[in-house]
């Protein structure tokens, strides 16, 4: 019975010594105290900060360009991606899917129609930073047709299937040219 007492007491000690010297709480080597127990963040605002990234990578900054050829086409660049629309109807919503098992929100069948409403440049300034420069307008009015499915899971549950969804969303295409020599006016002093 005594040995029976031991072996298990010699488990349960090697077990804690186990389990105590694993993980983020060794005990050899220098330690970080409390800042080494991770803190879990929730999918929510790790997706919040990944499409703020996304965002301020591909459409937040404004492009500089050449001058304008003399005699050239003075047409816009591309028109907005279906993924720029897609995430200006999401912001504009304000929702991105719901919440799982009690009310989710899917959309399908979209189909994106991008109309330039507006192409033009504005006179020659001084812009800090650039110098002189020209900035470029391209307004787009981008109509999406999709079908929506709003699943309700609580209280009580059912679907509802809108399959006639129009959304339209507004997007502005800015970028500058730059501008070779800038007329100063009369006193064009050169120092």
């Amino acid at each position: 019975m005594l040995t029976n007492k031991i072996t298990v007491m010699t488990a349960l000690l090697l077990a804690m010594a186990a389990v105590s010297t694993t993980g983020c709480f060794s005990s050899v080597g220098p330690s970080l105290g409390i800042f080494s127990v991770p803190i879990p963040v929730t999918p929510y605002w790790q997706k919040l900060q990944e499409d703020r990234f996304h965002v301020h990578e591909r459409y937040a900054r404004v492009p500089i360009l050449g001058p304008i050829t003399e005699g050239g086409p003075v047409k816009a660049l591309d028109p907005p991606s279906d993924d720029e629309v897609w995430r200006a109807l999401e912001r504009a919503n304000q929702t991105q899917g719901g919440f799982p098992f009690i009310n989710e929100t899917q959309r399908s069948n979209v189909t994106f129609i991008k109309e330039k409403i507006a192409d033009y440049i504005d006179p020659p300034r001084v812009v800090p930073l650039i110098g002189p420069a020209q900035l470029h307008h391209a307004h787009y009015k981008c109509t999406i047709y999709y079908t929506e499915k709003r699943i309700v899971g609580w209280p009580i549950p059912h679907t509802l299937l809108d399959e006639d969804s129009v959304e339209v969303v507004y997007i502005d295409h800015n970028h500058f040219h730059m501008v070779g020599d800038v007329d100063l006016g009369k006193n064009n002093t050169h120092y």
